[in-house]
């Protein structure tokens, strides 16, 4: 059996945090951006309320997924109190690793029919 890595204990990630590591995939963002960003990626399924969003930074800090960045845009463009916040080597691993992985589910999910239109009304697996 292979030897477990750091990455390992961090998978699966849970659907906020995967969706904060896609919106930090293109670039750094603050936080109001991040929220933005994700809500934009999904439709407005996910909507990060500022409790969820920063406490999934913060653990997402301490496990080395994101980081802070020093880098600040044009001053006179933003706010001073703005954090901004940019993924790591580590997250880039798992958001990657997360996004084969739903790949591969959504495989099997074809597969097996379930993503067809035409299944899209039954009831319990019943015709």
């Amino acid at each position: 059996m292979p030897k477990p890595t750091p990455l390992d204990a961090l998978l699966p990630l849970t659907p906020p945090v995967f969706h904060i590591l896609v919106a930090l995939a293109g670039e750094e963002r603050h936080g109001y951006g991040i929220m933005q960003d994700v809500a934009s990626q999904t439709e407005g399924a996910l909507q990060l309320g500022p409790g969820t969003l920063y406490g999934c930074l913060k653990r997402m800090l301490a496990a080395g997924l994101v980081e802070e960045s020093d880098e600040r845009p044009d001053l006179a463009l933003d706010d001073q109190r703005r954090r901004y916040y940019r993924m790591t080597a580590l997250g880039q691993g798992a958001v990657r690793a997360e996004a084969q992985r739903l790949a591969s589910a959504v495989t099997v999910a074809k597969a097996k029919r379930l993503l067809d239109r035409g299944n899209a009304g039954l009831a319990g697996g019943k015709a």
